[in-house]
C-alpha cells in the first residue's frame, strides 16, 4: 500500500466531500500519521471509512467523524484542550497539532499506556496524559477554552459545561441509537450555554454515562 497516496484519499474521498474545509484541519490530517495508530492487525484499513478496533471494546472512530467533529471544536494554538476518550490517541495528536495544550483522559489504563507510545513514536508535544473515568466531567486543571468527548452520552454532562473558561465550547456526540447528533455547546461567560446541533451521526456510547434528565409522566 502507498501509504501517501491511501492518505490523499482519505482526505479527498471521504473528508472533503463531508464538509471538512478548514486549513488547520486538513493539515493536521496530512501530517500526523494515522496508520501509528492503528493496531498492527488493522493497519491496512487505517485510511478506510470504517471504525477500527482498538482493544477494551473501545474503536476509532471513522477518520470523517474525527475531522468534522475537530473542526467543530476549531482548537487554537495556545488554548488549553480537554480531550475525554484518549482510545488510540490519534485524535490527541490531531488535537496538539494545531497548537493547543491538550490534556486527554482515559478510563483503560492499558489503552492510555498504548496511546502514549505511539504519541512519542510521532513526536506529538503539548500533551498531558491521565488515567480516570471523566465521563461526568474532569474536576482537574483550569477552565478549559474548548472540550472534546470522543464517545457518546445521553446528555453533555454539567460537569464539562461547568468547567469552560467564557467563550469556551465543548463539542458532543448527544443522544440514543439510532437518534443521535453532534453538538456544540458554547459558554456565554454568565453560566449559560450556547448549543447548536451540527449533524445527525453515530457514535459508541461513552463507558458509564449516565442519562440525568427527569422524565415525569
Amino acid at each position: 500500500m502507498n501509504i501517501e497516496h491511501a492518505r490523499f484519499n482519505m482526505i479527498e474521498q471521504q473528508i472533503r466531500p463531508w464538509g471538512v474545509l478548514d486549513s488547520n484541519v486538513l493539515l493536521a490530517l496530512e501530517a500526523v500519521p494515522r496508520e501509528a495508530f492503528v493496531p498492527p492487525a488493522f493497519r491496512h484499513l487505517a485510511f478506510a471509512d470504517i471504525e477500527i478496533p482498538i482493544g477494551r471494546g473501545q474503536s476509532m472512530m471513522e477518520p470523517k467523524l474525527a475531522a468534522r467533529l475537530l473542526q467543530a471544536l476549531a482548537p487554537q494554538p495556545g488554548e488549553k484542550i480537554l480531550e475525554i476518550g484518549t482510545g488510540s490517541g490519534y485524535v490527541t495528536a490531531l488535537l496538539a497539532h494545531t497548537g493547543a495544550s491538550v490534556t486527554t483522559v482515559e478510563i483503560y489504563p492499558d489503552l492510555l499506556e498504548s496511546a502514549a507510545t505511539a504519541l512519542g513514536a510521532v513526536g506529538a508535544e503539548n500533551i498531558s496524559l491521565e488515567a480516570g473515568d471523566a465521563s461526568a466531567g474532569w474536576s482537574k486543571g483550569e477552565a478549559w477554552d474548548g472540550i472534546l468527548l470522543t464517545a457518546s452520552v445521553p446528555q453533555l454532562p454539567t460537569g464539562f459545561a461547568q468547567s469552560l473558561a467564557p467563550g469556551g465550547r465543548a463539542v458532543a456526540v448527544i443522544g440514543e441509537a439510532p437518534a443521535m447528533e453532534a453538538v456544540r455547546a458554547e459558554s456565554d461567560g454568565a453560566g449559560s450555554l450556547l448549543m447548536t446541533s451540527l449533524f445527525d451521526t453515530q457514535l459508541a456510547p461513552m463507558v458509564n454515562a449516565r442519562d440525568t434528565r427527569v422524565f415525569q409522566l
